[in-house]
């Protein structure tokens, strides 16, 4: 029994992965120029005003694997409510709107504090940003965020999502 549930079954499960859903099983690793740059699944930090910027991460020192979790403080929490502040108001700044106007993504860690993906929302009010500082056509900018934006699975569940780590990827192609 435990070699059909510890060893055949893993295998077994694994062999059908690789032949229906070849990527994902791989990992979802996304190369460029041969190098791989990261996996769609797992959120990275990227620094600077000419990348997409991904949620903020409570695992770890940012984006650890290692250390995947969430921040465990609760809506009422001060320091969490004054950290949400201090993120709108900087947000707001380099994006060039009211802190009311960025949105919870935007602001909030994931619950693993691994999310690669933001709202289209949040992709969208970085675009300027974006395009100034890579000097882009601003059009340009949105077709690296549609490129890289998901549609609800199945059409129903979830929400459109925009993998911050493709958003970046279709960027640097572009120049």
């Amino acid at each position: 029994m435990t070699l059909l549930l510890g060893l055949a079954y893993p295998l077994l499960v694994l062999g059908l992965a690789r032949v229906l859903a070849p990527h994902q099983a791989a990992g979802s690793l996304v190369e460029v120029d041969g190098r791989v740059v990261g996996s769609e699944l797992l959120g990275q930090r990227f620094d600077g005003p000419g990348w997409f910027w991904g949620r903020p991460s409570e695992a770890g020192e940012g984006y650890d694997g290692l250390s995947s979790a969430g921040s465990n403080a609760g809506p009422n929490d001060a320091a969490l409510v004054a950290e949400i502040a201090e993120r709108q108001v900087a947000l707001a700044g380099a994006s060039g709107v009211t802190p009311a106007d960025v949105p919870a993504d935007a602001v909030t860690a994931s619950g693993s504090g691994l999310d690669p993906d933001v709202s289209p929302r949040w992709a969208e009010l970085q675009v300027p940003r974006v395009a100034a500082e890579r000097g882009l056509d601003e059009d340009r900018v949105r077709q690296a965020v549609a490129a890289a934006t998901r549609p609800r699975l199945l059409g129903v569940l979830g929400e459109p999502r925009v993998n911050v780590l493709l958003a970046n990827v279709e960027l640097q192609r572009l120049g």
